[in-house]
């Protein structure tokens, strides 16, 4: 008799756990970007407080003035890195190509299980870069800057949300998951900072609020 009610206590918490463990599967995306943690909120606002407010000026803008998708080490370049980064579970080829795994997108909250479905997100795009003073820079930091793996600035992303968001500042465009919201906004005023570029009125108007309510 008291080896059958220790069998069944060891049933029912087998049964409890394997419930738990489906529970936080549920609960969680499959894959979380790993995006490098930027900055805090009162950092962030401090940083803000110092960038320079500037008409934005495109002219001569070209998206190859910013060479990217280098080569970081063997045969994969920063968008297969980023995508390994990521991902869950990636299978890469001998190319280092992602042929299998599992890719949560924190803008839009959507999991993908084909690398074709993601873009490499530059979160401050580099057309905004270029408005915000990187047409004065060499070729070499333009090309540090888009395959930056460092700040928070790459990003693997739903490829039809990254181009929605095309070259916009948080002045027109934020991801749609608004959780994710304060991550972005202290992103984006990382890599401005650091990269001594500066910010039009409204973007620096949008990045003060979203700021104000982290």
């Amino acid at each position: 008799m008291k080896k059958f009610y220790a069998r069944r206590r060891v049933s029912i918490l087998a049964a409890l756990t394997g419930l738990i463990a489906s529970v936080g599967l549920f609960n969680s995306p499959t894959a979380s970007a790993a995006l490098p943690t930027p900055v805090s909120a009162a950092t962030a606002r401090s940083y803000l407080a110092t960038l320079t407010v500037a008409t934005e000026d495109r002219t001569g803008y070209d998206r190859d003035l910013f060479p990217h998708w280098i080569t970081i080490s063997g045969a994969c370049n920063t968008r297969e890195t980023v995508l390994k980064r990521d991902g869950s579970n990636v299978v890469t080829n001998s190319s280092c190509a992602a042929v299998s795994g599992s890719w949560y997108s924190p803008y839009d909250g959507a999991t993908w299980t084909a690398a074709s479905d993601l873009d490499i997100d530059h979160l401050v795009p580099l057309a905004e870069a270029w408005d915000s003073g990187a047409g004065r820079w060499t070729t070499s930091r333009r090309q540090a800057f888009a395959n930056d793996l460092t700040r928070p600035q790459l990003i693997a992303v739903t490829d039809n949300v990254n181009q929605a968001k095309g070259d916009q500042d948080p002045a027109t465009w934020m991801p749609s998951r608004t959780a994710y919201r304060c991550t972005y906004v202290r992103a984006w005023v990382q890599v401005k900072y650091y990269y001594g570029l500066s910010v039009d009125s409204a973007e620096k108007s949008a990045l003060t609020n979203y700021l104000s309510a982290c």
